[in-house]
């Protein structure tokens, strides 16, 4: 979603003749978006400005602005430690930077921007066209959340839950594919809340389907609460554009630390819900997230959570030690000890590559269908993924750049795999 902000953010900036550059001893304005989920994200904002301000020592100060939900959650903080800061915009104001870049070279007073009116936002965006060019885009659908996890941070970062008007969204899409764009991953902090005028996302899905350029539509990242059985039936087998691979992050295999944690669901409705949708699609896979050493998770909790990950053999994982969010519930929880964490993260970690390689060795000497994305810095290489996100490169003579081609998968490891095309074959249309 940050990547998404940071085009939009251009996007307006470019109105008032500002240019995207590769220069950063020469810049104007650096405008830092940031992310809130993790720990330390305020340190590295401090160490960023560090680093320009060292770069413009001898120099013009350029205009420093930080945005996202750092600037959010710890704006008034950042304003008074770091004098270099110009202004703080929270995720849901940056609408508002033209005129506040405006008003600082206007030598007005320092800005924090950091109102919850996502509607304005969104509804000022409208006015400037997503330039976006990439093969594999991002749109944002919604944002927020009203879960109210004791451990998440978004609420109190993104606020409530906002739903973009579908009209709006398809014609965002249309103007992606114009841009070149063959797959688009639709966004959100709970993307399967979506719903605006009783249009929930099966239906965006099934509107974006129709967009004859859009060969792929991904979502993330869903809440095992708002799976209805409308999305489900989305992914029959039937919708060749849904990609089978379904990021829905769990948190804990265990039934008492999901309750800790007020994630609403049972590790029951978790298994009921993938049994669900392989019943309906049998290629589905799965990827989630995961929080180890939650306060007060045991040495059950955690078997629990090592006996979900081998029983569902989730083909991709994410998974951190618990990061206690200021603001949040659980900051005021008493943590575990980190060597035991740690310990437990490392146990996980290991289980989850175990699995993920015996899946990507499983894809060997197997044919796939690539969407290329780009050319790599090295001759004739180009980079693409394929239907489960595995990251996929060939050798060609070929420019494959938004080409979608079926690729012999020859080796690979972890984290990507190698493969050949036939050259003599053509592009197909392989979503028609």
């Amino acid at each position: 979603m940050n990547e998404y902000d940071t085009n939009r953010i251009y996007d307006i900036a470019k109105s008032i003749n500002y240019k995207k550059t590769n220069e950063l001893s020469k810049a104007d304005c650096y405008v830092l978006n940031t992310c809130h989920i993790r720990e330390k994200a305020t340190d590295k904002v401090y160490h960023d400005i560090g680093r320009i301000k060292k770069n413009f020592k001898d120099k013009k100060k350029p205009i420093v602005i930080v945005t996202g939900c750092v600037a959010q959650a710890e704006g008034d903080i950042l304003l008074e430690r770091e004098k270099y800061i110009d202004a703080i915009i929270g995720p849901q104001s940056f609408h508002n930077l033209n005129q506040i870049i405006k008003n600082i070279e206007k030598k007005s007073l320092r800005e924090n921007s950091t109102s919850f009116d996502v509607k304005e936002k969104f509804d000022t965006l409208n006015n400037f066209k997503n330039s976006d060019s990439s093969v594999s885009s991002f749109l944002t659908i919604q944002e927020g959340c009203d879960k109210f996890c004791k451990f998440c941070v978004v609420p109190y970062t993104r606020g409530a839950e906002f739903s973009r008007p579908t009209k709006e969204l398809i014609e965002e899409a249309k103007d992606l594919a114009k841009n070149g764009a063959k797959e688009i991953t639709l966004l959100g902090q709970n993307v399967n809340a979506y719903s605006h005028d009783q249009q929930k996302l099966s239906t965006l899905i099934s509107r974006l389907s129709e967009i004859k350029d859009i060969k792929r539509i991904r979502y993330s990242t869903s809440h095992p609460k708002d799976f209805t059985k409308d999305l489900i039936e989305a992914h029959k087998s039937t919708n060749k554009k849904l990609m089978p691979l379904i990021h829905l992050p769990v948190q804990s295999g265990s039934n008492n630390i999901l309750q800790e944690m007020n994630r609403k669901h049972t590790v029951q409705d978790y298994l009921e819900i993938i049994d669900k949708l392989k019943a309906v699609n049998p290629r589905v896979k799965f990827s989630s997230d995961f929080i180890i050493g939650y306060p007060g998770e045991t040495e059950n909790d955690f078997n629990d959570t090592l006996n979900l990950l081998n029983k569902i053999e989730f083909i991709n994982c994410f998974s951190f030690i618990f990061s206690p969010r200021p603001g949040t519930p659980a900051a005021k929880l008493t943590e575990i000890d980190y060597n035991v964490s740690k310990k437990r993260l490392t146990i996980f970690q290991k289980t989850a590559e175990k699995i993920k390689l015996k899946y990507k060795k499983s894809l060997f000497n197997k044919t796939t269908l690539v969407l290329f994305e780009n050319k790599t810095k090295i001759k004739n290489e180009f980079f693409g993924r394929d239907e489960y996100w595995n990251p996929v490169i060939v050798k060609t003579k070929q420019n494959l750049k938004g080409k979608l081609r079926e690729v012999k998968i020859t080796g690979g490891n972890q984290n990507t795999l190698y493969g050949e095309i036939d050259e003599k074959l053509k592009e197909r249309d392989f979503a028609a």
